[in-house]
């Protein structure tokens, strides 16, 4: 595994920060199944991480390794079920939330598709769940990629050649010194990443000014990070639990980015603009005010060598007090632009090295203390803006389940075919009404379309 993909391992030790995604993607008609495990079977062959297991480490010295699965069986990772009269979308999107929040058995590949039919209108869906360390939001869109068509009765690829296939990889040489030397190095509190990195430089000294400069950088942005304690500012969502609500919404994707460029700002400030706005009306509504939460938002950081994850999470303070949602969006995009630049090198990797030299009570402790600090968080990922297929099937809908990570809420996006389609993944006992917080985010959008389209910047009433 990757550093980043080791703290993620280690971190799901703790029920809390479960870092499971998934997505509910609703079909316009039952898919042809037989079909659907013909394309996922090419799909594994062309990733093989879907057909991997994690292998730990010898004696939990050294971080885990992905390794084949011998007993790799692709009809345990694709199921069918039927939904019970009437079908409706309460009752998926309440096994959904059990579905994502099911931890994945250990000894297997990390990801599962349910395909539930019977869904009122003859519908049906498709349930999909990935662990973290197999894809983050965005690698999960390019994979998709490989099991959708641009028509309903597109002709099946052809069977993969080896030219095709991707090589064989050789895993790792585990040599107990080496081992013994790491559980050293860690009991020391020595990141071994900078300890490898200081060993390069020390083989090329010219390295050193330009190097060094960057490490300081990095060094510092942790230390920021990790240093802000702060805790999360809602009198209401003070409580955490393993209990799960989820709630869905869509709203248009052109209005919503015409509102946001008319108001100075991006999709993404829009996004945020709109879950303060919905978070702070909740707090009014329930005779609670607050005038400042703070809420995360996970940045891309990938390039064209990034693994399967490639993101950072940056926190800031956001104004819930009463205001026009013009100003709202101004306050934002400023703030947002300001943490962004301050978080630019704390990144997942960064963290991952410094975390991989520590106990894991320790990582889990520190972990648990910095998502205090959260009251909401926020995730975009962008899918196809046009109709695809699954099987003969059309999607007609795409409803993401961000991980909760200790925060009252995760609202996630993930924009399809001129829509908006959002997961709101509740935690039961912080959020009272789930279904309140639902209907203040669907009148945020409102009133931001509204807001983008009056010179003025003022909502209706």
């Amino acid at each position: 595994m990757s550093e980043a993909e080791g703290l993620l391992w280690r971190l799901e030790r703790d029920p809390f920060l479960s870092s499971n995604v998934a997505n509910i993607t609703i079909l316009d008609r039952p898919p042809d199944v037989a079909r659907l495990r013909r394309r996922m079977d090419r799909t594994t062959q062309l990733f093989p991480r879907l057909r991997q297991r994690v292998q730990p480490g010898p004696v939990s010295l050294t971080p885990p390794t992905w390794v084949d699965d011998p007993g790799f069986d692709l009809d345990y990772h694709i199921r069918h079920i039927g939904l019970p009269a009437p079908g409706t979308m309460d009752q998926l999107v309440d096994y959904a939330v059990l579905f994502a929040a099911d931890p994945f058995e250990r000894t297997r590949p990390l990801w599962e598709f349910v395909v539930v039919d019977g869904l009122e209108g003859g519908r049906s869906a498709l349930l999909q769940k990935f662990h973290h360390t197999v894809v983050d939001g965005e690698a999960g869109i390019r994979l998709t990629a490989h099991f959708v068509d641009l028509e309903r009765d597109a002709p099946e690829p052809a069977p993969l050649t080896a030219e095709e296939l991707p090589p064989p990889e050789t895993p790792p040489e585990t040599n107990p010194a080496d081992a013994f030397v790491d559980f050293l190095t860690s009991t020391f509190r020595l990141p071994i990443g900078l300890a490898r990195q200081a060993a390069e430089l020390l083989g090329d000294p010219s390295r050193i000014p330009a190097a060094g400069a960057a490490a300081l950088e990095t060094i510092r942005g942790l230390v920021t990070q990790l240093q802000d304690t702060d805790k999360a500012r809602s009198p209401l969502w003070v409580e955490r639990s393993l209990k799960r609500r989820l709630e869905v919404l869509r709203v248009p994707l052109e209005d919503t980015k015409v509102a946001a460029k008319a108001l100075g700002g991006t999709l993404n400030v829009a996004f945020l603009t709109a879950a303060t706005t919905a978070a702070a009306e909740y707090h009014r509504s329930l005779g609670q005010p607050v005038d400042v939460l703070r809420a995360s938002m996970a940045v891309s950081t990938r390039t064209e060598t990034s693994g399967a994850n490639a993101y950072t999470l940056v926190r800031l303070l956001v104004p819930s007090g009463e205001m026009p949602i013009a100003e709202r969006f101004a306050i934002i995009r400023d703030a947002a632009a300001t943490a962004r630049a301050g978080s630019a090198t704390a990144n997942l990797d960064a963290l991952a090295t410094v975390a991989s030299a520590l106990p894991l009570s320790m990582v889990t402790r520190i972990a648990r203390q910095q998502t205090q600090t959260v009251d909401f968080a926020t995730s975009n990922v962008r899918a196809a803006p046009f109709p695809v297929y699954i099987s003969g099937a059309e999607v007609l809908e795409n409803y993401p389940v961000g991980p909760l990570g200790g925060v009252a809420f995760n609202l996630t996006l993930l924009s399809y075919d001129g829509s908006l389609d959002m997961g709101l993944h509740i935690d039961a006992r912080a959020i009272a009404e789930p279904a309140l917080l639902r209907e203040l985010m669907e009148d945020a959008f409102h009133d931001l379309i509204a807001a983008g389209g009056d010179p003025s910047g003022e909502a209706p009433p």
